[in-house]
């Protein structure tokens, strides 16, 4: 919550173990009954669970959870290698960041839950506190139960240690997750109000999230009732969302600007500052994984200062090898460079990627391409190039003009000449066409960068991590009105998203409206295929897609299609994750506490 009330923060500062004075003020080892006896309590737990949402959107082990080794992503030159790409080796000790996060912001919950009901405030603000918590209930069980299926059902505080815990049945998973979403909707206002301001959980937010459980739900077991509900609950959103101060920006660009990370497009966040007192931000600190901290900017970098020297060349094997002074020094609007992860351009055996060739095969008329990826690099260093400097096939020599020049030029499709022509004219720096495309050069995703960093450009990133956007709702009503039979209503939905896409400040509006028409769909065109390549030209690199393709059933199927690095090793299992060892060693009185199958 951006702008929370002081008193809420005071008592967020108490869940982070690094707040040494707030410690040594008010020793606490543990969150006891009487903490939440008061509405200062109440909101500090409150708060505290948001803060948790904070320890995982954004931070480097869970974003390669949701996304990496999918259809959209394979390894940058950084990834560490690792199963969570390939899925080869994937077990019970290499996964599961936010297992323990999400049953500990449970049960926080639930003490918020059960003592919040007798704090003394007036009966409204009450209530909107209590709706709060059970959104924030909902949110992680929806979370626990689409990554790992059956899983440990608490409504209760726990407040006595254990060493037994059980496996509940993911249908009564989903039973709590509807109840909560749909009780928290009826009580929360339809704009932000005070002390949750921001873009903390509203009506709208959690009638999202509930239409996505329904839709997630109706996937699970066939039912036409759930894809139904769901189908409801966006076309209301979408009627409502005047009421509700939401809407799509008219160019899709302007949902990533920075100032825009708290507008009518966005509908829930995962907040970061700069500000110690909100944060585990430390200027100047060039965090690395640390906890809680927005390093999403950085992930799929590739290293652009030490991979754009001027004179590389494509040598006889057809490879790009790099070669002379860079073009380029690390700087704040291009990013840290981390190379973890990067878009899926390798070649299938049909001699088709899915980056280029399926996700942003309109990139005429699309601007999501454009909106999304850096293509261009402007110099940012005066390097001199001689005639005779080593490899240097241009014959001329020249100095790159810093602001003006451009230094790496990636096209999407191929060019004569490459990288040191443009047919026959000489290029300054390097053009990177698709077939020079590498682990270490690729388009890097620019819709999330922090130009603000300045001279600690090195640091985490304080814009807010955004899990979802009202073009999301969209997205959802359109598979849940294809599940439901009305392909015509489902196009209608895509058509909105789409046609948006085809909007440029720089076009005419003959032109604007031309390029609405080509991005416009018929209902034949409705498939579920085509809804997962839409949410990924809308979506690229936003924390959903492994959800995406065990939700629709097709995470073999497309990884198998289209990732040439995990098609071998993806089985059907992998739809659940493996429940973490540690889970499973503590389990120790009772029943063992199973593990997924194939793990």
């Amino acid at each position: 919550m951006k702008k929370i009330h002081s008193l809420i923060i005071a008592f967020a500062l108490f869940f982070c173990l690094s707040c040494g004075k707030i410690l040594e003020e008010h020793p606490q080892s543990q969150i006891v009954p009487s903490f939440f006896n008061s509405p200062a309590g109440v909101l500090g737990g409150i708060a505290g669970v948001y803060n948790e949402i904070r320890g995982q959107w954004g931070t480097e082990g869970f974003s390669s959870e949701m996304q990496a080794g999918t259809d959209e992503f394979i390894q940058g030159a950084s990834s560490g290698g690792g199963p969570i790409h390939t899925f080869n080796g994937l077990n019970s000790t290499n996964f599961g960041s936010a297992w323990g996060a999400a049953f500990t912001s449970i049960n926080t919950i639930n003490g918020v839950l059960k003592f919040g009901q007798n704090i003394d405030l007036p009966e409204a603000t009450k209530n909107q506190y209590l709706a709060q918590a059970k959104f924030l209930r909902a949110f992680w069980y929806f979370y626990l139960v689409q990554t790992w299926g059956d899983v440990p059902l608490h409504t209760e505080f726990i407040t006595l240690p254990s060493q037994s815990a059980k496996r509940d049945p993911a249908a009564e998973v989903y039973k709590l997750i509807i109840k909560d979403l749909t009780e928290a909707a009826a009580a929360l206002p339809d704009k932000p109000t005070a002390p949750f301001l921001g873009k903390a959980a509203t009506k709208p937010t959690a009638l999202f999230f509930l239409a996505k459980a329904y839709l997630t739900r109706g996937w699970l077991t066939n039912s036409q009732a759930d894809f139904a509900e769901a189908a409801k609950i966006s076309n209301e959103l979408i009627t409502n969302k005047a009421a509700y101060g939401l809407d799509l920006w008219q160019d899709f660009g302007d949902a990533f600007v920075p100032a825009n990370d708290y507008g009518k497009e966005t509908l829930f966040v995962s907040d970061h500052s700069n500000d110690a007192k909100y944060g585990y931000y430390r200027l100047g600190s060039g965090e690395s994984g640390g906890f809680a901290n927005n390093l999403t900017p950085w992930f799929t970098n590739w290293n652009y200062p030490n991979n754009s020297g001027i004179n590389s060349f494509v040598n006889a094997a057809g490879v790009l090898v790099n070669s002379g002074t860079s073009g380029m020094i690390r700087d704040s609007y291009y990013g840290r460079p981390y190379a973890r992860i990067r878009p899926n351009s390798v070649n299938q055996t049909n001699g088709k990627n899915y980056f280029l060739d399926q996700a942003f095969v309109k990139r005429d008329v699309d601007s999501r391409f454009n909106n999304t990826f850096y293509t261009v690099y402007i110099s940012n260093t005066a390097v001199t190039n001689t005639p005779t400097a080593a490899n240097n096939k241009r014959g001329i020599g020249y100095t790159m003009q810093v602001g003006i020049d451009t230094a790496v030029w990636i096209t999407d499709y191929e060019v004569v000449g490459a990288p040191q022509f443009n047919g026959t004219r000489p290029f300054k720096g390097i053009i990177a066409p698709p077939s020079t495309w590498n682990a270490n050069l690729y388009p890097a995703i620019k819709k999330h960068m922090d130009p603000s960093r300045g001279s600690n450009f090195n640091d985490p990133s304080t814009r807010p991590v955004v899990i979802t956007r009202f073009s999301e709702v969209y997205l959802v009503g359109a598979e849940a009105y294809l599940m439901s039979g009305n392909k015509a209503k489902a196009a209608e939905l895509l058509n909105v998203v789409r046609q948006r896409a085809a909007y440029r400040k720089t076009n005419t509006a003959a032109q604007n409206a031309a390029a609405a028409a080509a991005m416009t769909i018929g209902a034949d065109d409705v498939t579920v295929d085509f809804i997962l390549d839409e949410r990924s030209r809308e979506f690229f690199g936003e924390w959903m897609r492994y959800q995406d393709l065990v939700r629709t059933k097709t995470l073999v199927r497309r990884i198998q299609a289209w990732n040439k690095e995990a098609s071998a090793y993806v089985k059907d299992f992998h739809v659940l994750r493996p429940i973490p060892q540690s889970q499973i060693d503590r389990t120790v009185e009772g029943p063992p506490f199973t593990q997924n199958p194939g793990y």
